[in-house]
């Protein structure tokens, strides 16, 4: 099977990117599941109910977030119905909505899907290494095919944990930096990686934001309210093919699209 995700969806540009170039993807690559990271969807911080709505009748299957899934504060009441949006499995106990979700898609193929956040320069957060491996393995026992995304910015804690779940999930895929790597490979035991999927949104921007407003900020230190920039967008991510049987990678392609 092929499995797209797609990095960072960042603001109205990021949404457009999503539902212009999303169709031609899915048709040009047969693919059977679309998994985005949209914990910026709504103005580059958080995400919103109608938002979500409109990401999953484009074509989006689940949605994974960060450390942005609270911005919006009436979203809390929203995540914990609907388990196609999840948020970093390692927020401590009592934190509402899904970590994870077996997914079931049109083919009759069940995917399991993972959210989780590191901890290096990152707020709080449980330790994703030991949360997680429970989960892989309450999963596994009902199907072998795993997508993680890996919301971090520390490089080396995301290929970490690529290396820890290398032969037990399909995929373990960084999010939170926006800028997309060019290390994708298949690890030895199986497992697709790559540091950052990218970002879809603004092209020419500091990670989504308007770059005038973002200098100000680095040669002043004067707090200032970002709004996301505008021009042409880009669609960032990867496919993923999978094995139905194994579970295992046998290839993963970057793709970056422009939209104008």
């Amino acid at each position: 099977m092929k499995i797209l995700f797609i990095g960072d969806i960042v603001g109205k540009s990021g949404r457009n990117a999503v539902k212009a170039l999303l169709p031609s993807l899915t048709d040009r690559y047969k693919i059977d599941l679309v998994i985005a990271n949209a914990e910026n969807v709504a103005g580059g911080f958080g995400l919103t109910e109608p938002l979500v709505g409109d990401l999953f009748r484009m074509g989006v299957h689940v949605i994974t977030t960060g450390n942005h899934v609270w911005d919006k504060k009436d979203f809390v009441h929203y995540i914990s119905k609907d388990n196609r949006v999840l948020r970093p499995l390692n927020y401590p106990p009592g934190a509402p909505g899904f970590g994870s979700i077996i997914f079931n898609t049109a083919g009759g193929i069940k995917v399991g899907v993972i959210n989780v956040s590191g901890r290096v320069y990152m707020m709080g957060m449980d330790c994703p290494f030991r949360t997680i491996a429970p989960e892989v393995e309450r999963i596994s026992q009902e199907t072998r095919i795993i997508i993680v995304d890996m919301h971090a910015e520390a490089t080396s804690e995301k290929i970490a944990l690529g290396y820890y779940l290398d032969g037990k999930v399909s995929a373990v895929l960084g999010t939170h930096t926006h800028v997309q790597t060019a290390d994708e490979k298949v690890l030895p035991g199986g497992t697709a990686y790559i540091t950052d999927a990218g970002m879809t949104g603004p092209g020419h921007s500091v990670i989504g934001m308007d770059v005038g407003q973002i200098l100000q900020r680095f040669l002043t230190s004067m707090p200032a309210k970002f709004e996301t920039a505008p021009g042409e967008a880009i669609l960032s991510g990867v496919v993923i093919e999978v094995s139905e049987e194994s579970g295992k990678a046998s290839a993963i392609q970057r793709i970056q699209l422009t939209h104008s």
